[in-house]
């Protein structure tokens, strides 16, 4: 059986991520948290990615939340601006149309008198 990844994690820190899993009105980063809290206490990631979390995600995922953590503090979990699903339909994307009929753009056609 492979031995469980240890982080180390000081005092600030780790009172840093209770206050986190326990309160942030982001849902995302009280999972998060709590992932991290759950590897510094000794569980295995494999076992906090299958079934330690609401839903499992996979054990890649636990492992680049620490790193980023450990490297870069909290704000590193934050979802970055223009990160995710982009919208199929958004009105503020296209172009303005021109208000001009297309037919009010092209020439009239001129009689020919005899």
């Amino acid at each position: 059986m492979a031995k469980a990844r240890s982080i180390e994690l000081s005092e600030a820190q780790q009172q840093e991520l209770e206050r986190t899993r326990d309160h942030h009105p982001k849902s995302y980063m009280r999972v998060k948290a709590a992932a991290i809290l759950k590897v510094w206490a000794g569980k295995a990631i494999r076992q906090v990615a299958a079934h330690g979390l609401l839903k499992p995600v996979h054990e890649d995922t636990v492992r680049d939340w620490i790193a980023r953590y450990l490297h870069e503090g909290l704000s590193a979990l934050l979802v970055q601006q223009g990160r995710g699903r982009k919208p199929a339909f958004s009105p503020c994307s296209r172009q303005p149309r021109n208000r001009r009929s297309p037919s009010a753009s092209r020439p009239l056609p001129q009689s020919t008198a005899l």
